[in-house]
């Protein structure tokens, strides 16, 4: 699988001078299981530039959504693909028992908060609960998914190809409850989409002072983020959902303060950023 960063930003977009190494656009991550095949992590406001790129040989589109935060919706009324009608297109997100995911994604996509209706997309994207009490297959790779702890319904993904593993989880609060330290599996949240992945996208998005400030907002801090990671045995760990507040400069200095363990690689998302799973 080719993975590739389009947005690494959370809460809401952070475009300017001070954020151009790392990025301004919100939650997006384009898979690439194949030439025609494309699978997309969340469709934060980085959706609109992966949409400008996807070429007329994709005739698969599975959008993969975390939750229904604007942050991580707000660009699937700017996503070309969806207007073109030349790929199959799905979307997957958390299931909820008060309203199916076609109501609650037609209240961003709809007046007055935003202009054009999910019916209004050429694509005709067909709509579906993500995989939380088993794994669907999606072309080469099987997808599950599990809820964690984030405020309102709210999953974190596991993909597996033949070639390797990959967790996505940007809006994640492991913390939360626990005692002293993280819970050790199997009681950590999200332990088991992470569990030995290759590749691990997890939240990173406060320092420890903001944290806590902020305990129940449904975010990690970098160093939660490496325990977690070192928990579950990822390989490689991506932090992501960086604050809107915090610069390059910022971004730079935390990941240079951060002692490392052994066997396990950690490194800053970045826009634009690619890797091979």
């Amino acid at each position: 699988m080719k993975v590739r960063l389009w947005g690494v930003r959370g809460s809401l977009g952070a475009a300017g001078q001070a954020t151009v190494r790392y990025g301004g656009n919100t939650s997006c991550i384009e898979v690439r299981p194949a030439a025609d095949h494309l699978i997309v992590l969340d469709a934060g406001s980085g959706l609109r530039p992966l949409g400008l790129a996807v070429t007329p040989e994709v005739r698969r589109i599975d959008v993969l959504l975390t939750h229904l935060h604007m942050d991580h919706i707000q660009g699937l009324g700017f996503f070309a693909p969806f207007f073109s009608g030349d790929a199959e297109v799905a979307i997957w997100g958390p299931p909820s028992i008060t309203a199916s995911l076609h109501q609650r994604l037609t209240r961003y996509l709809s007046p007055p908060l935003f202009p054009v209706e999910l019916r209004d997309f050429a694509a005709r994207p067909t709509l579906h609960d993500a995989p939380t009490h088993e794994s669907v297959r999606l072309g080469s790779v099987e997808v599950s998914a599990a809820l964690i702890l984030h405020p309102g319904p709210t999953v974190g993904y596991r993909l597996t190809s033949p070639e390797g593993t990959l967790a996505y989880l940007p809006d994640h609060e492991p913390a939360l409850g626990a005692r002293k330290s993280l819970e050790p599996p199997p009681w950590l949240s999200g332990g088991g989409l992470a569990e030995g992945v290759d590749l691990l996208i997890h939240d990173a998005q406060y320092t420890a002072e903001e944290y806590a400030q902020r305990i129940g907002w449904g975010h990690s801090t970098l160093d939660l983020a490496v325990t977690f990671a070192q928990l579950t045995g990822a390989r490689r760990l991506v932090t992501f959902h960086h604050d809107p507040g915090h610069d390059d400069a910022m971004l730079d200095a935390a990941a240079q303060r951060l002692p490392v363990p052994d066997g396990l690689t950690v490194e800053p998302g970045r826009e634009g950023a690619t890797f091979v799973v």
